[in-house]
């Protein structure tokens, strides 16, 4: 009984995950919609070469979360760790859309000099929701 309990757990909490990556992505969708005509849609494909190539500064996304997002990360001056990024790994990932923004636009200024597009942040979250 107390197993079926704990598998219960683990779905509610990949659920809730789900949902809040989901409706994250959704308002990127309406976003991207607005920013550009021709958007179609969230690629993992291009979210993965987003996080692994330099964009014209010196640090790229796995400076910090290293190539493989189901590890740990450090901050590359800080030194502080960083929690892995793959919702498979660590399920609290995307529960806070104000935590997820705020960590974008943080990040994509140290990576791009600007914020990240709609479209980019949800490459990104669609590539990661595919890591196994």
């Amino acid at each position: 009984m107390r197993v079926m309990g704990c598998i219960l757990l683990l779905c509610l909490q990949q659920m809730s995950y789900a949902d809040s990556a989901s409706s994250q992505l959704q308002q990127w969708s309406q976003q991207a919609k607005k920013q550009s005509a021709s958007f179609i849609g969230f690629e993992a494909t291009r979210g993965q070469q987003f996080f692994t190539q330099l964009h014209g500064k010196e640090w790229r996304c796995t400076t910090c979360h290293t190539a493989n997002p189901r590890q740990q990360g450090k901050h590359q001056v800080t030194g502080k760790l960083i929690k892995p990024m793959a919702p498979v790994v660590n399920p609290e990932r995307f529960t806070d859309a104000a935590k997820t923004e705020k960590w974008f636009r943080r990040n994509c200024h140290d990576v791009l000099g600007r914020e990240c597009t709609a479209q980019e942040k949800g490459d990104i979250v669609t590539w990661l929701l595919t890591l196994k």
